[in-house]
């Protein structure tokens, strides 16, 4: 019963629901957000040209995957504050997990003090750097570079430390040369310092 009620539910929103958007409308909600159109492209997976378009012809229709985008964002325009907002930066070291292209946590350290501070921008576990670890201490820290690296013990580590310029084992330093990149997996870290 409850499943045919919520079958029901979803036509009748779908009914009420332009299936278009416009220009206009667009702009509205980028204003409201407070983002640039680069920005705003960004959360809505196109271009800022694209974004640029739509704008600039603000009584044309615009159909497709984001008015569904848009109209969430405007019932619940904290979600994009989740996706956009990068923190301040408070620590000297700042590293960016990612998967492809997408930033998926990022990581604030200070080795001084053993203080890290992280931010996911997923939600999926599987492609946060500490899974559902949301207040990882220094050492989950320092296990999850070592987790980027080779193995210290690994048989002919010192001609990989040779080849690397490097004349110990030091995984952030490991992480500085080959960005984090495992064999078959298209996650890597980008480290500003």
């Amino acid at each position: 019963m409850m499943v045919e009620l919520a079958k029901i539910t979803i036509k009748m929103m779908v009914w009420t629901m332009d299936n278009y958007i416009t220009g206009e409308d667009l702009k509205r909600l980028r204003t409201k957000l407070g983002v640039t159109q680069k920005e705003f492209a960004e959360l809505i997976c196109v271009s800022k040209p694209t974004v640029e378009r739509w704008e600039r012809d603000s009584k044309k229709s615009i159909t497709g995957p984001a008015v569904a985008l848009v109209r969430i964002l405007e019932n619940r325009p904290g979600l994009a504050e989740d996706y956009l907002v990068i923190p301040d930066r408070v620590y000297p070291i700042r590293l960016w997990y990612m998967h492809k292209n997408r930033p998926c946590t990022l990581i604030d350290v200070d080795d001084a003090t053993g203080v890290i501070r992280v931010k996911n921008y997923v939600d999926d576990v599987m492609y946060r750097a500490f899974g559902t670890n949301n207040q990882p201490n220094y050492s989950d820290y320092l296990s999850f570079l070592e987790e980027r690296c080779f193995p210290q013990g690994r048989d002919k580590s010192k001609i990989i430390l040779e080849e690397l310029g490097l004349p110990f084992y030091d995984p952030f330093e490991i992480i500085k040369k080959t960005k984090g990149r495992m064999a078959e997996d298209d996650f890597w870290i980008e480290i500003e310092e």
